[in-house]
């Protein structure tokens, strides 16, 4: 697995295309919404900020760049000839998985730790960091799935938008309005429920264990994301 994540690693590094997904735009969204947070702050909340950097780099440095990934590996055979080794599955796709993953937690740490050095700490950093966490693992099922009805690397420019567009708005829906309202489908939706958690992690004001259940609708569109990726995941090129 750590041999095929090394290899992974170097080729993110090789790819423009992926290095623009997976640096400049979340880096470049995330400046901006850092150098404006007293617009933004009055618009929803410092919370709602960082829900948004948080979803912009899951969108685009992990989720889109993840489909990408898997689907040039699957065009050029790499998928089909890792499957003749003695790597599982499993750790196959851990393997390819991993350096975006990496990256993109670094991204959003040291961008979150930006944002507390400009606005002020979070209330609560470790609950967070558990919706870091959440949300990391929510797009990575979501990429896996997406990433089976996704021919070609051109494709994923097309197959990944509905996604990711959806879940940043679904974040600024959530961030904006708050759940006062339509409670329930707001947190129904993709990326609705993590985004309340850092809301409440950033601004305070909720009971923990109000807040920690809202860890369940994510985990929900983890387990449905992984259950249709496992159906739908292609380890050869369609013909």
């Amino acid at each position: 697995m750590f041999a095929i994540a090394r290899t992974e690693l170097i080729q993110i590094f090789r790819n423009r295309l992926v290095l623009v997904t997976s640096f400049v735009i979340p880096v470049a969204i995330s400046a901006f919404f850092i150098y404006r947070h007293d617009v933004f702050s009055q618009v929803g909340s410092l919370g709602y900020i960082a829900a948004i950097v948080m979803f912009t780099v899951g969108a685009f440095g992990l989720y889109t760049s993840t489909v990408t990934t898997l689907a040039s590996r699957r065009q050029n055979l790499f998928l089909k000839r890792l499957r003749s080794t003695a790597e599982s599955d499993a750790g196959i796709l851990a393997g390819l998985v991993l350096p975006a993953t990496v990256i993109a937690l670094v991204q959003v740490t040291g961008i979150l730790i930006v944002l507390s050095a400009v606005v002020g700490t979070p209330d609560n950093p470790l609950l967070l960091a558990v919706a870091v966490i959440a949300t990391v693992a929510m797009m990575i099922g979501l990429a896996l799935a997406t990433a089976g009805v996704t021919n070609s690397p051109e494709h994923a420019q097309v197959t990944t938008l509905p996604v990711s567009l959806g879940v940043i708005a679904v974040a600024s829906w959530v961030g904006i309005t708050g759940t006062e309202e339509l409670a329930q489908v707001k947190r129904l939706l993709p990326g609705g429920a993590a985004t309340e958690l850092v809301l409440n992690a950033w601004n305070g004001g909720a009971a923990l264990s109000d807040s920690l259940i809202l860890l369940a609708p994510t985990f929900a569109w983890v387990f449905v994301a992984v259950t249709f990726a496992r159906r739908m995941f292609n380890w050869e090129p369609r013909r």
